[in-house]
C-alpha cells in the first residue's frame, strides 16, 4: 500500500470514528433521559406505582437488549456493518418517538423492549467497525472518542429533568424530539459511512454453532465476559439510579438531581477515556498487556469511589466520589474492546461483543429491579455500595489473569 492509499485510508479511518461519535450519543441520551424524569412519568403514568416496577420498566430494555446483542453481533460480522448501524439507528430513533406517546406500565414497558430490539445491533457493530480501521497504534484512543459520544449523550440525557419538569415542554416532548433528530441523521450517515476495504487474505465466516464453542473454549474470552460483567452492575445502577438517589437524599429537584447525577461523572470519564486510551496504545509500544494494565488502573478506583457514595453525608462528597468513579469507568470503558481483539479473531468481534453485552447487560438488568427492589425493604446504600467495592476489587484480579494472543496484536502497539 503507497503513502497516499495509507494516508487516505488513515482519514476515512477517523472519519468513521466522527460519523458515530452522534450515534454513540443518541444511543444513550434516551436511556438517560428514562432515569432523569423518573417522577414526571411515574406521576403521568400512575399504573407504575412502585420502584420494584420502575426497576423492570428499566429491565425490559436490558434484558431484550441483552439477549438480542450476540444475534447483532453475529449478524455485523456476516454482513454490512454500515448497513447494520445505519438500520439499527433508525429503527430505535422510531421507537424513541413512540414512547413518548405511551399511556400505561404495560405499553412503557413494551416500547423499552422494542427499544432493546433495535438498540442491541448497534454497540458491537460500531466497534468492531472502528477497530477494523484502526489497528494497534490508534485502536484505544479511537475507541475512547467512540465512547465519549455515550458520555456526552448521558450528560444530555441528564438535565432532561430540566424539561420535563416544564410547563410548556415535559417528557414526552423530549422523546419525540429526539426520535424525529435520529430518524433524520440515518439518512447521511447511511450515504457517508463506509466499510474497510475487503482483506486479500480473509478467512470466510464461521456458522453460529461454530462461532459459540470458538468463543466459549477461549479462557481469555470467559475472563473478558466476567471482567466486563462485574463492573457494569454498579455502572447501570450508577446511571439508572442515581438521580433517584440524590432525590432522595438531598431533597434535591428532579432536575438537579439528574444533573448532579450525570454532568459531572460523565464528564471525569471522558477524561477517563482520554486519558486511559493515550495511557494504553503508549503502553502497548513497550508491553502486550499495556491495555490490561491501563484498564485495571482504572477499575482500582472503583473501590474508593464505590464506598464513598454510599457513605456520602453531603452532596458535593457524593458528588466528587461520584467523578472518581467516572474517571475509572474512562479507563475501563476505552479498553474492553480492544482488549478483546488482543484474544479474538477479526472474523469473531462483533459475535463476541455481543455475547458481552448479553451477560453484562442482563446482569444489569437484574441489577436494577434487585435495586429497586431492596430500596423498597429500606436496605441501606452503604450496605449496597459496599459489595458493589468488593466486586470490583474481585474484577482487578480477573482482568490481570488475561494472556493476549501475540499473533493477534499487531507489533506497532
Amino acid at each position: 500500500m503507497n503513502n497516499s492509499q495509507t494516508s487516505s485510508l488513515s482519514r476515512t479511518a477517523w472519519l468513521v470514528v466522527i460519523l458515530l461519535v452522534p450515534v454513540a450519543l443518541l444511543n444513550y441520551l434516551d436511556r438517560q433521559m428514562l432515569a432523569a424524569m423518573k417522577s414526571s412519568m411515574m406521576g403521568d403514568i400512575p399504573d407504575i406505582a412502585t420502584k420494584a416496577n420502575w426497576g423492570l420498566v428499566l429491565g425490559s430494555f436490558k434484558w431484550v437488549y441483552a439477549i438480542l446483542s450476540p444475534v447483532g453481533g453475529y449478524l455485523a460480522d456476516r454482513l454490512s456493518r454500515r448497513h447494520v448501524i445505519c438500520v439499527s439507528l433508525f429503527v430505535w430513533s422510531a421507537v424513541t418517538w413512540a414512547t413518548g406517546h405511551v399511556t400505561s406500565f404495560n405499553e412503557l414497558v413494551a416500547a423499552r423492549a422494542l427499544m432493546g430490539v433495535s438498540e442491541a445491533f448497534y454497540i458491537p457493530a460500531a466497534l468492531a467497525l472502528i477497530t477494523e480501521y484502526h489497528l494497534g497504534p490508534t485502536r484505544s484512543r479511537a475507541v475512547g472518542i467512540h465512547q465519549m459520544g455515550i458520555y456526552a449523550g448521558t450528560i444530555l440525557g441528564g438535565f432532561s429533568g430540566y424539561v420535563a419538569d416544564s410547563p410548556d415542554y415535559g417528557w414526552r416532548w423530549a422523546f419525540t424530539l429526539f426520535g424525529i433528530i435520529g430518524v433524520a441523521y440515518a439518512v447521511p450517515l447511511f450515504l457517508l459511512l463506509r466499510n474497510p476495504p475487503r482483506q486479500e487474505n480473509a478467512v470466510a465466516q464461521p456458522s453460529p454453532g461454530t462461532a459459540v464453542r470458538e468463543l466459549f473454549t477461549n479462557i481469555g474470552f470467559i475472563l473478558l465476559v466476567l471482567y466486563f460483567t462485574l463492573p457494569a452492575l454498579a455502572g447501570w445502577v450508577v446511571r439508572d439510579w442515581m438521580p433517584d438517589i440524590l432525590k432522595e437524599q438531598f431533597g434535591l429537584g428532579q432536575g438537579k438531581a439528574g444533573v448532579s447525577a450525570v454532568l459531572f461523572v460523565q464528564i471525569a470519564s471522558l477524561v477517563g477515556v482520554g486519558i486511559g486510551g493515550w495511557m494504553a496504545d503508549r503502553w502497548m509500544n513497550k508491553n502486550i498487556r499495556g491495555r490490561i494494565f491501563v484498564s485495571a488502573i482504572g477499575m482500582t478506583f472503583f473501590l474508593p469511589a464505590l464506598f464513598g457514595v454510599g457513605n456520602a453525608g453531603t452532596l458535593t462528597i457524593a458528588v466528587c466520589f461520584l467523578m472518581l468513579f467516572g474517571l475509572g469507568w474512562g479507563f475501563f470503558d476505552c479498553n474492553n474492546m480492544p482488549i478483546l481483539c488482543q484474544i479474538v479473531r477479526p472474523e469473531l468481534r462483533a459475535t463476541g461483543y455481543g455475547f458481552m453485552n448479553l451477560v453484562s447487560i442482563s446482569c444489569g438488568g437484574f441489577a436494577d429491579w434487585g435495586f429497586g427492589w431492596l430500596r423498597d425493604r429500606h436496605v441501606p446504600l452503604n450496605v449496597i455500595f459496599g459489595v458493589f467495592a468488593g466486586v470490583a476489587l474481585l474484577s482487578v484480579l480477573i482482568v490481570m489473569l488475561i494472556k493476549p494472543r501475540k499473533e493477534l496484536t499487531p507489533q506497532t502497539g
